[in-house]
Protein backbone atom coordinates (compact mmCIF):
# COMPACT_ATOMS: atom_id res chain seq x y z
CA UNK A 1 0.00 0.00 0.00
CA UNK A 2 1.43 3.49 -1.04
CA UNK A 3 0.49 6.77 -0.05
CA UNK A 4 0.54 8.89 3.63
CA UNK A 5 -1.32 7.03 6.70
CA UNK A 6 -4.74 8.34 8.04
CA UNK A 7 -4.06 10.53 11.03
CA UNK A 8 -5.91 10.65 14.31
CA UNK A 9 -8.43 13.47 14.04
CA UNK A 10 -8.28 16.49 16.97
CA UNK A 11 -10.84 14.88 18.64
CA UNK A 12 -9.86 11.23 18.32
CA UNK A 13 -6.80 12.78 20.11
CA UNK A 14 -8.26 14.00 22.86
CA UNK A 15 -10.47 11.32 23.80
CA UNK A 16 -7.58 9.26 23.36
CA UNK A 17 -5.68 11.24 25.86
CA UNK A 18 -8.64 10.76 28.64
CA UNK A 19 -10.10 14.70 27.94
CA UNK A 20 -13.44 15.39 27.89
CA UNK A 21 -15.14 15.75 24.00
CA UNK A 22 -18.23 17.85 24.22
CA UNK A 23 -20.87 15.89 21.91
CA UNK A 24 -23.77 17.93 19.66
CA UNK A 25 -26.48 17.70 22.14
CA UNK A 26 -23.78 19.04 24.73
CA UNK A 27 -22.73 21.98 22.83
CA UNK A 28 -26.04 23.20 21.91
CA UNK A 29 -27.20 22.66 25.79
CA UNK A 30 -24.19 25.02 26.45
CA UNK A 31 -24.76 27.64 24.11
CA UNK A 32 -28.41 27.96 25.00
CA UNK A 33 -27.35 28.54 27.97
CA UNK A 34 -25.33 31.02 27.23
CA UNK A 35 -27.83 32.81 24.89
CA UNK A 36 -30.13 32.76 27.32
CA UNK A 37 -27.41 34.58 29.86
CA UNK A 38 -30.28 34.54 32.68
CA UNK A 39 -28.43 33.90 36.16
CA UNK A 40 -29.61 30.16 36.77
CA UNK A 41 -33.35 30.93 38.99
CA UNK A 42 -32.35 28.80 42.47
CA UNK A 43 -29.49 31.20 42.64
CA UNK A 44 -30.90 34.52 42.01
CA UNK A 45 -33.51 33.20 44.56
CA UNK A 46 -31.35 31.77 47.41
CA UNK A 47 -29.10 35.00 47.29
CA UNK A 48 -32.25 37.21 47.80
CA UNK A 49 -33.36 34.86 50.84
CA UNK A 50 -30.06 35.19 51.97
CA UNK A 51 -29.84 38.77 51.99
CA UNK A 52 -33.00 38.67 53.77
CA UNK A 53 -31.50 36.36 56.43
CA UNK A 54 -28.60 38.59 57.09
CA UNK A 55 -30.17 42.00 56.84
CA UNK A 56 -33.70 40.79 58.90
CA UNK A 57 -34.84 43.37 56.43
CA UNK A 58 -37.28 42.63 53.15
CA UNK A 59 -35.96 43.26 50.17
CA UNK A 60 -38.27 45.93 49.64
CA UNK A 61 -36.89 48.04 53.07
CA UNK A 62 -35.53 51.69 51.45
CA UNK A 63 -32.87 51.33 54.80
CA UNK A 64 -31.74 47.75 53.79
CA UNK A 65 -31.36 49.03 49.94
CA UNK A 66 -29.32 51.92 50.46
CA UNK A 67 -26.83 50.29 52.49
CA UNK A 68 -26.59 47.77 49.79
CA UNK A 69 -25.84 50.64 47.21
CA UNK A 70 -23.41 52.40 49.51
CA UNK A 71 -21.75 48.86 49.84
CA UNK A 72 -21.16 48.86 46.13
CA UNK A 73 -20.03 52.47 45.22
CA UNK A 74 -17.45 51.97 48.01
CA UNK A 75 -16.17 48.71 46.40
CA UNK A 76 -16.06 50.36 43.30
CA UNK A 77 -14.27 53.78 44.12
CA UNK A 78 -11.43 51.69 45.76
CA UNK A 79 -11.05 49.10 42.79
CA UNK A 80 -10.40 52.37 41.07
CA UNK A 81 -7.64 53.29 43.15
CA UNK A 82 -3.80 52.91 42.76
CA UNK A 83 -3.20 49.80 43.55
CA UNK A 84 -0.70 50.43 46.45
CA UNK A 85 -3.74 52.22 48.05
CA UNK A 86 -6.60 49.83 47.56
CA UNK A 87 -7.87 48.12 50.81
CA UNK A 88 -10.49 46.51 48.83
CA UNK A 89 -12.43 44.02 51.31
CA UNK A 90 -15.56 42.10 50.66
CA UNK A 91 -15.40 39.71 53.89
CA UNK A 92 -17.99 40.74 56.11
CA UNK A 93 -21.31 42.63 56.38
CA UNK A 94 -22.66 44.48 53.75
CA UNK A 95 -19.58 44.28 51.43
CA UNK A 96 -20.15 40.07 50.96
CA UNK A 97 -24.12 41.43 50.97
CA UNK A 98 -23.00 44.08 47.76
CA UNK A 99 -20.89 41.62 46.39
CA UNK A 100 -23.06 38.82 45.90
CA UNK A 101 -25.73 41.22 43.85
CA UNK A 102 -22.94 43.33 42.04
CA UNK A 103 -20.02 40.84 41.35
CA UNK A 104 -21.27 37.29 41.50
CA UNK A 105 -23.49 37.59 38.32
CA UNK A 106 -20.62 38.25 36.10
CA UNK A 107 -17.87 36.45 37.27
CA UNK A 108 -20.17 33.15 37.38
CA UNK A 109 -20.63 33.71 33.67
CA UNK A 110 -16.77 34.57 33.19
CA UNK A 111 -16.45 31.23 34.78
CA UNK A 112 -18.65 28.99 32.80
CA UNK A 113 -17.63 30.83 29.57
CA UNK A 114 -13.80 29.33 30.45
CA UNK A 115 -15.20 26.44 31.44
CA UNK A 116 -16.45 25.96 28.23
CA UNK A 117 -13.19 27.37 26.40
CA UNK A 118 -11.02 24.50 28.18
CA UNK A 119 -13.71 21.71 26.93
CA UNK A 120 -13.83 22.69 23.53
CA UNK A 121 -9.71 22.91 23.90
CA UNK A 122 -9.50 19.55 25.57
CA UNK A 123 -8.16 20.36 28.75
CA UNK A 124 -11.36 19.26 31.08
CA UNK A 125 -11.41 15.86 31.98
CA UNK A 126 -14.00 12.86 32.54
CA UNK A 127 -13.63 12.62 36.21
CA UNK A 128 -11.97 16.07 37.74
CA UNK A 129 -10.54 17.53 40.58
CA UNK A 130 -10.71 21.15 40.63
CA UNK A 131 -8.86 23.52 43.15
CA UNK A 132 -10.41 27.36 43.68
CA UNK A 133 -8.07 29.49 45.47
CA UNK A 134 -9.59 32.62 47.31
CA UNK A 135 -13.22 31.21 46.18
CA UNK A 136 -15.45 34.37 47.94
CA UNK A 137 -18.86 32.56 47.58
CA UNK A 138 -17.76 30.20 45.59
CA UNK A 139 -18.36 31.78 42.44
CA UNK A 140 -15.98 29.13 40.13
CA UNK A 141 -17.20 25.79 42.25
CA UNK A 142 -21.05 26.90 41.58
CA UNK A 143 -20.03 27.74 38.18
CA UNK A 144 -18.46 24.29 37.45
CA UNK A 145 -21.85 22.84 38.68
CA UNK A 146 -23.86 24.56 36.61
CA UNK A 147 -21.46 23.29 33.67
CA UNK A 148 -21.04 20.02 34.23
CA UNK A 149 -24.84 19.73 35.19
CA UNK A 150 -25.11 20.66 31.31
CA UNK A 151 -22.66 17.32 30.30
CA UNK A 152 -24.15 14.20 29.95
CA UNK A 153 -20.88 12.33 31.45
CA UNK A 154 -18.21 14.54 33.43
CA UNK A 155 -18.18 14.79 37.23
CA UNK A 156 -15.44 16.41 39.76
CA UNK A 157 -14.41 16.79 43.02
CA UNK A 158 -14.29 20.70 43.87
CA UNK A 159 -11.73 21.90 46.77
CA UNK A 160 -11.58 25.84 47.76
CA UNK A 161 -9.45 27.53 49.92
CA UNK A 162 -10.90 31.20 51.29
CA UNK A 163 -10.31 33.16 54.54
CA UNK A 164 -13.08 35.26 55.11
CA UNK A 165 -16.46 33.57 57.47
CA UNK A 166 -18.76 35.52 56.07
CA UNK A 167 -17.78 34.24 52.28
CA UNK A 168 -17.58 31.18 53.48
CA UNK A 169 -21.03 30.95 54.98
CA UNK A 170 -22.84 32.63 51.95
CA UNK A 171 -20.95 29.96 50.19
CA UNK A 172 -21.72 27.34 52.18
CA UNK A 173 -25.62 28.83 51.64
CA UNK A 174 -25.84 28.54 48.11
CA UNK A 175 -23.84 25.19 47.65
CA UNK A 176 -26.47 23.69 50.13
CA UNK A 177 -29.78 25.26 48.24
CA UNK A 178 -28.53 24.76 44.68
CA UNK A 179 -26.03 21.80 44.23
CA UNK A 180 -27.89 18.04 44.43
CA UNK A 181 -25.94 15.69 46.89
CA UNK A 182 -24.99 12.80 45.55
CA UNK A 183 -24.89 13.96 42.42
CA UNK A 184 -21.82 14.85 39.55
CA UNK A 185 -20.35 17.66 41.31
CA UNK A 186 -19.19 17.36 44.91
CA UNK A 187 -17.95 20.64 46.39
CA UNK A 188 -16.09 20.32 49.60
CA UNK A 189 -16.96 23.04 52.18
CA UNK A 190 -13.82 25.61 52.15
CA UNK A 191 -10.57 25.63 53.41
CA UNK A 192 -10.35 28.77 55.73
CA UNK A 193 -6.89 29.73 55.35
CA UNK A 194 -4.88 32.54 53.89
CA UNK A 195 -3.79 32.32 50.52
CA UNK A 196 -1.02 33.95 50.77
CA UNK A 197 0.48 32.15 53.93
CA UNK A 198 2.03 28.91 52.24
CA UNK A 199 -0.49 25.67 51.19
CA UNK A 200 -3.41 25.24 53.98
CA UNK A 201 -3.74 21.31 54.57
CA UNK A 202 -7.06 19.63 53.31
CA UNK A 203 -6.67 20.29 49.97
CA UNK A 204 -5.88 17.67 46.93
CA UNK A 205 -2.32 16.41 46.55
CA UNK A 206 -2.50 16.46 42.49
CA UNK A 207 -5.64 18.72 40.95
CA UNK A 208 -6.55 18.84 37.39
CA UNK A 209 -7.50 22.46 37.08
CA UNK A 210 -6.40 24.94 39.52
CA UNK A 211 -8.30 28.37 39.35
CA UNK A 212 -7.42 31.65 40.68
CA UNK A 213 -10.22 33.79 39.69
CA UNK A 214 -10.53 37.68 40.30
CA UNK A 215 -8.01 37.28 43.61
CA UNK A 216 -4.58 38.04 42.56
CA UNK A 217 -4.61 41.29 41.65
CA UNK A 218 -5.48 42.09 45.23
CA UNK A 219 -2.65 39.91 46.64
CA UNK A 220 1.26 40.77 47.30
CA UNK A 221 0.87 44.34 47.80
CA UNK A 222 1.22 44.79 43.73
CA UNK A 223 4.60 42.77 43.60
CA UNK A 224 4.84 40.33 40.50
CA UNK A 225 7.48 38.38 42.13
CA UNK A 226 5.45 37.81 45.21
CA UNK A 227 2.24 36.53 43.08
CA UNK A 228 4.13 34.48 40.82
CA UNK A 229 5.83 32.61 44.22
CA UNK A 230 1.86 32.05 45.33
CA UNK A 231 1.15 30.64 41.57
CA UNK A 232 4.33 28.29 41.90
CA UNK A 233 3.67 26.93 45.19
CA UNK A 234 0.00 25.94 44.24
CA UNK A 235 1.39 24.83 40.77
CA UNK A 236 3.03 22.03 43.40
CA UNK A 237 -0.14 20.56 43.56
CA UNK A 238 -0.60 20.50 39.74
CA UNK A 239 -1.11 17.33 37.75
CA UNK A 240 1.24 16.68 35.42
CA UNK A 241 -1.34 16.89 32.27
CA UNK A 242 -3.41 20.05 34.17
CA UNK A 243 -4.00 23.29 33.87
CA UNK A 244 -4.16 26.76 35.86
CA UNK A 245 -6.71 29.15 34.82
CA UNK A 246 -6.14 32.87 36.06
CA UNK A 247 -9.04 35.40 35.36
CA UNK A 248 -9.05 39.07 36.23
CA UNK A 249 -11.06 42.17 35.18
CA UNK A 250 -10.38 44.23 31.68
CA UNK A 251 -9.57 47.25 33.61
CA UNK A 252 -6.26 48.53 31.78
CA UNK A 253 -3.71 48.50 34.77
CA UNK A 254 -4.95 45.05 36.34
CA UNK A 255 -5.21 43.06 32.59
CA UNK A 256 -1.61 44.27 31.59
CA UNK A 257 -0.42 42.95 35.06
CA UNK A 258 -1.86 39.83 34.50
CA UNK A 259 0.34 39.56 31.45
CA UNK A 260 3.80 40.97 33.30
CA UNK A 261 2.46 38.05 35.69
CA UNK A 262 1.87 35.41 32.88
CA UNK A 263 5.79 35.90 31.67
CA UNK A 264 7.27 35.17 34.89
CA UNK A 265 5.76 32.54 35.35
CA UNK A 266 6.92 31.74 32.03
CA UNK A 267 10.28 31.88 33.01
CA UNK A 268 9.77 30.14 36.01
CA UNK A 269 9.07 27.12 33.78
CA UNK A 270 5.21 26.92 33.33
CA UNK A 271 3.86 27.42 29.64
CA UNK A 272 1.56 29.47 28.59
CA UNK A 273 -1.15 27.61 26.71
CA UNK A 274 -3.24 30.25 25.65
CA UNK A 275 -4.47 33.09 24.67
CA UNK A 276 -0.66 34.16 23.87
CA UNK A 277 1.08 32.37 21.16
CA UNK A 278 4.95 33.10 20.23
CA UNK A 279 5.06 32.99 17.07
CA UNK A 280 8.12 33.67 16.31
CA UNK A 281 10.00 32.18 19.47
CA UNK A 282 10.92 34.97 21.54
CA UNK A 283 9.38 36.32 24.41
CA UNK A 284 7.18 39.24 24.49
CA UNK A 285 7.31 42.97 26.34
CA UNK A 286 4.31 42.74 27.90
CA UNK A 287 4.52 46.21 29.88
CA UNK A 288 2.04 47.87 27.39
CA UNK A 289 -0.18 44.51 26.48
CA UNK A 290 -3.55 45.63 27.36
CA UNK A 291 -5.25 42.36 25.99
CA UNK A 292 -8.51 40.85 27.07
CA UNK A 293 -11.91 39.41 25.74
CA UNK A 294 -15.52 39.97 25.75
CA UNK A 295 -18.69 38.04 25.67
CA UNK A 296 -22.46 39.19 25.55
CA UNK A 297 -23.92 41.29 27.94
CA UNK A 298 -25.94 38.99 30.87
CA UNK A 299 -29.50 39.87 31.71
CA UNK A 300 -30.11 42.29 34.37
CA UNK A 301 -30.94 39.65 37.86
CA UNK A 302 -34.09 41.10 39.64
CA UNK A 303 -32.04 42.30 42.41
CA UNK A 304 -29.69 43.83 40.54
CA UNK A 305 -32.63 45.44 38.93
CA UNK A 306 -33.94 46.51 42.67
CA UNK A 307 -31.00 48.16 43.18
CA UNK A 308 -30.69 50.53 40.23
CA UNK A 309 -33.93 51.81 40.31
CA UNK A 310 -32.90 55.25 41.86
CA UNK A 311 -31.00 58.07 40.87
CA UNK A 312 -27.64 57.30 38.86
CA UNK A 313 -28.68 53.54 38.26
CA UNK A 314 -26.03 53.01 35.68
CA UNK A 315 -23.73 52.73 38.97
CA UNK A 316 -25.43 49.63 40.34
CA UNK A 317 -25.92 47.92 36.95
CA UNK A 318 -22.90 45.27 36.69
CA UNK A 319 -23.80 42.98 33.39
CA UNK A 320 -20.53 43.24 31.41
CA UNK A 321 -18.72 39.89 30.31
CA UNK A 322 -15.09 41.68 29.85
CA UNK A 323 -12.13 39.59 31.60
CA UNK A 324 -8.57 38.38 31.37
CA UNK A 325 -7.31 35.39 31.55
CA UNK A 326 -4.23 33.06 31.23
CA UNK A 327 -4.02 28.92 30.90
CA UNK A 328 -0.70 27.86 32.34
CA UNK A 329 0.20 24.21 31.66
CA UNK A 330 3.28 22.22 33.12
CA UNK A 331 3.64 19.63 30.24
CA UNK A 332 4.76 22.14 27.26
CA UNK A 333 1.41 22.01 25.55
CA UNK A 334 -0.18 25.30 23.86
CA UNK A 335 -2.77 25.83 22.34
CA UNK A 336 -0.79 26.98 19.17
CA UNK A 337 1.92 24.89 17.67
CA UNK A 338 2.49 27.62 14.79
CA UNK A 339 5.59 29.03 14.27
CA UNK A 340 6.67 31.52 11.27
CA UNK A 341 8.72 29.89 8.93
CA UNK A 342 12.21 30.94 8.87
CA UNK A 343 11.83 31.92 5.15
CA UNK A 344 8.80 33.70 5.56
CA UNK A 345 8.80 37.00 3.97
CA UNK A 346 6.09 38.81 6.43
CA UNK A 347 6.96 41.57 8.91
CA UNK A 348 7.49 41.26 12.66
CA UNK A 349 5.45 43.81 14.52
CA UNK A 350 8.68 45.12 15.79
CA UNK A 351 9.69 46.34 12.90
CA UNK A 352 6.51 48.18 12.16
CA UNK A 353 7.98 51.91 12.64
CA UNK A 354 10.27 50.97 9.71
CA UNK A 355 7.29 50.53 7.13
CA UNK A 356 5.37 54.00 8.13
CA UNK A 357 3.04 54.39 5.06
CA UNK A 358 3.73 50.98 3.24
CA UNK A 359 2.16 47.89 2.44
CA UNK A 360 2.96 45.12 4.18
CA UNK A 361 2.76 41.29 4.99
CA UNK A 362 2.60 40.06 8.66
CA UNK A 363 1.13 36.96 10.88
CA UNK A 364 -0.13 38.04 14.26
CA UNK A 365 -2.88 36.93 16.92
CA UNK A 366 -5.71 38.66 17.29
CA UNK A 367 -6.16 39.79 21.11
CA UNK A 368 -9.16 41.78 21.72
CA UNK A 369 -12.59 42.03 20.30
CA UNK A 370 -13.71 45.29 18.61
CA UNK A 371 -12.19 48.29 20.81
CA UNK A 372 -13.64 50.66 18.35
CA UNK A 373 -17.51 51.11 17.37
CA UNK A 374 -19.84 49.97 14.36
CA UNK A 375 -18.30 52.08 11.86
CA UNK A 376 -14.43 51.95 12.46
CA UNK A 377 -13.56 47.89 13.67
CA UNK A 378 -10.28 47.91 15.66
CA UNK A 379 -8.48 44.82 17.03
CA UNK A 380 -5.32 44.51 19.07
CA UNK A 381 -2.60 42.73 17.36
CA UNK A 382 0.19 40.51 18.60
CA UNK A 383 3.04 38.36 17.69
CA UNK A 384 5.33 37.75 20.37
CA UNK A 385 7.86 40.52 18.99
CA UNK A 386 6.31 44.32 19.50
CA UNK A 387 6.90 46.86 22.07
CA UNK A 388 4.56 49.27 20.94
CA UNK A 389 0.90 48.56 20.30
CA UNK A 390 -0.12 47.45 17.44
CA UNK A 391 -4.14 47.83 16.19
CA UNK A 392 -5.38 46.63 13.45
CA UNK A 393 -8.30 49.30 12.06
CA UNK A 394 -10.81 48.25 9.66
CA UNK A 395 -14.08 50.29 8.31
CA UNK A 396 -17.17 48.55 8.61
CA UNK A 397 -17.80 49.75 4.49
CA UNK A 398 -14.44 47.88 3.60
CA UNK A 399 -15.41 44.55 5.39
CA UNK A 400 -15.58 41.84 2.69
CA UNK A 401 -15.84 38.12 2.54
CA UNK A 402 -11.46 38.06 1.73
CA UNK A 403 -10.69 39.95 5.33
CA UNK A 404 -14.04 39.12 7.38
CA UNK A 405 -11.97 36.58 9.09
CA UNK A 406 -10.14 39.76 11.27
CA UNK A 407 -13.83 40.38 12.30
CA UNK A 408 -15.37 36.76 13.28
CA UNK A 409 -12.49 34.91 14.30
CA UNK A 410 -12.16 33.89 17.69
CA UNK A 411 -10.00 36.03 20.38
CA UNK A 412 -6.34 34.56 20.34
CA UNK A 413 -6.68 33.15 16.80
CA UNK A 414 -3.60 33.44 14.48
CA UNK A 415 -4.20 35.47 11.15
CA UNK A 416 -2.25 36.40 8.13
CA UNK A 417 -2.24 39.72 6.30
CA UNK A 418 -1.94 40.68 2.72
CA UNK A 419 -1.21 43.75 2.01
CA UNK A 420 -2.11 46.67 5.12
CA UNK A 421 -1.10 49.87 5.06
CA UNK A 422 0.92 50.51 8.37
CA UNK A 423 0.79 54.44 10.26
CA UNK A 424 1.64 55.70 13.15
CA UNK A 425 -0.47 57.08 15.96
CA UNK A 426 2.16 59.38 18.22
CA UNK A 427 -0.88 60.60 20.67
CA UNK A 428 -1.02 56.77 21.71
CA UNK A 429 2.77 55.57 20.96
CA UNK A 430 0.95 53.18 19.17
CA UNK A 431 0.51 51.88 15.44
CA UNK A 432 -2.07 51.26 13.34
CA UNK A 433 -1.86 48.84 10.22
CA UNK A 434 -5.02 49.41 7.77
CA UNK A 435 -7.23 46.93 6.52
CA UNK A 436 -9.14 47.95 3.50
CA UNK A 437 -11.43 45.63 0.80
CA UNK A 438 -8.20 45.08 -1.05
CA UNK A 439 -6.36 43.02 2.27
CA UNK A 440 -6.83 39.45 2.06
CA UNK A 441 -6.47 37.77 5.40
CA UNK A 442 -6.45 33.95 6.49
CA UNK A 443 -4.94 31.11 8.43
CA UNK A 444 -1.51 31.16 7.81
CA UNK A 445 -0.82 27.91 6.28
CA UNK A 446 0.73 25.21 8.65
CA UNK A 447 3.67 22.31 7.68
CA UNK A 448 1.44 20.03 7.65
CA UNK A 449 -0.74 21.59 5.21
CA UNK A 450 1.90 23.02 2.83
CA UNK A 451 3.11 19.23 2.99
CA UNK A 452 -0.02 17.73 1.61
Amino acid sequence: MTGKQSQPSEKERKKSSGHYVLNESETARLDAFFDARNMPECLQATIEKYIVKKTGKELSDPVMLDRLRKAIVTQKDDYWKPQQRRSLQYTKGYSVLGYLVYHFPVYFFQAGHLLAMLARDGLLKKKMTVLDIGTGPGVVPLAVAQFLSLLDDASADVHSVEQSEEHIEAFLALRDACVLKGGNVSIKPPVKADIEAGIPPKIPEKADLIVFSNVLNETGHGSIEKRADLVMRYADRLAPDGSILIIEPAEENTSTGLRVLSLALKKRGLTIHSPCSFIWGTNCTPDRCWSFTTQRCIRVPPLMETIAACDESFRYINIDIKYSFVVLRKDGLTKETYQVPAKSRVLRLSQVHRHVDKRVNMIASKMSGNLGDSKNLVFRLCDGTCDKPVFASLPSYHVVPENELLVSSPYGTILEFEGVLVRHNPAHKAYNVLVSRNTRISAPAKETDLDE
